[in-house]
């Protein structure tokens, strides 16, 4: 049975595939409004070098019901060209899906990385599992069923742990950005760096709250409101970029 937190993800999916009547790889679009450039993107620069294992796991996931909340393959490819530039060795997850982010940040940090993966469900973690095992990186997963806020607070509960994480990347209930925010900028080094996915919401961000679907209101609502908080965030440095559906770097500087 699908948790409530589930239960509104899909029908935030469900409602973003119905606005968006076109084919899956358009919907993964962005900002390039054009489908033929959008594929010429994926298959000119991101497929040709994307990781067999790592393609299988975004077929697998393509099949299901919430596909869509699976991180773009050309934002993917981004952060992996980041992670690989940073070299993380304590990383957090929240948002973990079927694991397509989390399989590219362990093949691309060191060997003795680390990455604390949340996510309220397991069965989807699952789905990807095999492939991950495959791919030989399990070992650097630690997977933690459960909200994330209660795991960040019980992290912070340790003050050993302030600064103790040099990379996080967040795609999860967009509500709760900002409680992630918080926590993550205590959580994280100075010099360490935080990655929000949805940044754009659909490109509902520009539009008046009438225009959207209702069921996609308070995600962006939320997203508003955390890049207006970003951009005004004295501690850190921000860039966001407009790769699949958004995504926003930042930077901790104090």
């Amino acid at each position: 049975m699908l948790s409530s937190l589930q239960l509104f993800c899909f029908q935030c999916e469900s409602a973003m595939a119905n606005y968006n009547s076109q084919d899956s790889v358009t919907k993964k679009m962005g900002l390039l409004h054009t489908e033929e450039l959008y594929k010429y993107l994926l298959e000119t620069s991101v497929y040709p070098r994307e990781p067999e294992l790592l393609k299988e796991l975004r077929e697998l996931t393509a099949s299901h019901p919430l596909s869509m909340m699976s991180t773009a393959p050309d934002a993917g490819q981004f952060l992996a060209m980041l992670l690989k530039l940073i070299s993380p060795k304590s990383t957090i997850e929240v948002g973990v899906y079927t694991g397509y982010s989390l399989l590219l940040t362990a093949l691309s940090i060191p060997e003795n990385g680390k990455i604390m993966a949340i996510d309220v469900s397991r069965e989807y973690y699952e789905m990807g599992l095999p492939v991950i095992k495959r791919a030989g990186v399990e070992h650097k997963i630690d997977f933690i069923e459960s909200e994330a806020v209660p795991v960040l607070d019980q992290l912070l509960e340790h003050p050993g742990n302030e600064g103790g994480f040099d990379f996080a990347f967040v795609d999860a209930d967009k509500e709760n950005y900002w409680n992630y925010h918080e926590r993550l900028m205590k959580l994280v080094k100075v010099g360490g760096i935080v990655v929000y996915d949805n940044t754009l919401w659909g490109g509902t961000v520009i539009m008046e709250e009438e225009s959207s679907l209702e069921i996609l209101r308070p995600g962006r609502a939320a997203t508003i409101e955390l890049n207006k908080a970003l951009a005004a965030d004295p501690r850190i440095e921000i860039s966001q970029v407009p790769l699949g559906d958004g995504i926003t770097i930042c930077r901790r500087i104090h």
